[in-house]
C-alpha cells in the first residue's frame, strides 16, 4: 500500500517501481508530487534491498509537465523562482545522485517539465504511444527542470535548440532515432520490458553500477586526465568487494555470476 498521495510505490525482486499517480491531470507535476518523489528517492537510497528503480506514470501520460494551476498565487517571478529552486532542483538532483539505476518507463506524453523528468532517468524504455515535447516556448518560457543541461547532452546542441524553439511533438520512433530513448516497445509490453531490464540491473554488482553512474556523470564536466584518475580511485573500491570475487569465480567456472552474495575467496 502506497504511503504517498501523488505516487504509487511498489517493491519486489530488488526493484522499486515509482508511479506518478495523478492520471486525471495527466500526471501534471506539483510541489507536493515533487516533494514526495524526492522523499521516495531518499528512501530508496537508504534501502539496500532496492538495487534498481522504475519511474513511470499512471494512465495515458508519463507527465504533462508543471500543473500551472499550482503556480497562480502570488508574484509570478517569485513563485517560479521558488518552485524551480526549492522543488524541481532538489528532485532532479536526487535522481542524478542516486547511486542506483533509474529506468524510465515512458508510457505516454512527456511534456515540459515532464520531459525534463524523463530525461533525468538513466535509461529510457518508451511505449510506442509515448511522445516528447519541449512545450515551454508555447507559453513564452525557457526550458527548465534540467532540460537545458540534459537535452543537449542527449541529442546535441542544434537539435536541442530546434526542439526547444519549435516545441514540436517527437514520437517514440523519432525519439529512438535521435537518442532520447534507449528502446521502444508496444504499449502492452512496456511494464514487462521495464521490469525485465530493472531486474537485470538489480542482479548486477551494486557498487560497480552505482560508481559507473557517478563516473559517467562526472565525465560531462571533467577532463580526460581527471576521469583517468577517478577511474583508478573507483576501481580500487570495487576490486576489494565480494562482487569482484564472485565475478572472477563465475568467469573461471564458466557460469553466470550471482552478485550480492558472499562468495568464497579465489
Amino acid at each position: 500500500m502506497s504511503a504517498y498521495q501523488n505516487l504509487l510505490y511498489d517493491q519486489g525482486e530488488g526493484v522499486a517501481t515509482v508511479t506518478l499517480n495523478r492520471p486525471d491531470a495527466f500526471n501534471a507535476l506539483t510541489t507536493d508530487l515533487n516533494r514526495e518523489l524526492k522523499e521516495a528517492l531518499g528512501t530508496i537510497a537508504g534501502d539496500d534491498s532496492v538495487r534498481a528503480v522504475i519511474l513511470t506514470g499512471a494512465g495515458r501520460a508519463f507527465s504533462s509537465g508543471q500543473d500551472l494551476r499550482n503556480m497562480q498565487a502570488g508574484d509570478p517571478a517569485a513563485v517560479v523562482k521558488d518552485v524551480l529552486t526549492n522543488s524541481y532542483a532538489p528532485m532532479i538532483m536526487a535522481m542524478r545522485q542516486l547511486p542506483k539505476p533509474i529506468v524510465g518507463a515512458i508510457n505516454g506524453v512527456a511534456a515540459g517539465a515532464g520531459m525534463s523528468l524523463a530525461l533525468a532517468t538513466d535509461i529510457r524504455v518508451a511505449s510506442d504511444k509515448a511522445s516528447f515535447m519541449q512545450a515551454f516556448s508555447r507559453v513564452g518560457l525557457v526550458p527548465d527542470a534540467g532540460s537545458n543541461y540534459l537535452l543537449p547532452r542527449l541529442v546535441g546542441l542544434p537539435r536541442a535548440l530546434e526542439l526547444a524553439w519549435t516545441a514540436r511533438r517527437v514520437g517514440a520512433e523519432e525519439a529512438l532515432s535521435i537518442g532520447l530513448v534507449n528502446s521502444v516497445v508496444p504499449a502492452d509490453d512496456l511494464a514487462g520490458a521495464a521490469q525485465d531490464l530493472a531486474v537485470r540491473l538489480a542482479a548486477g554488482p551494486a557498487l560497480a553500477i552505482g560508481l559507473t553512474k557517478q563516473a559517467m556523470l562526472r565525465s560531462e564536466n571533467s577532463s580526460l586526465p581527471e576521469i583517468l584518475a577517478l577511474e583508478a580511485e573507483l576501481q580500487s573500491q570495487c576490486i576489494v568487494t565480494d562482487d569482484f570475487v564472485e565475478g572472477v569465480n563465475a568467469f573461471l567456472e564458466k557460469r553466470e555470476p550471482r552478485f550480492g552474495q558472499s562468495p568464497s575467496r579465489i
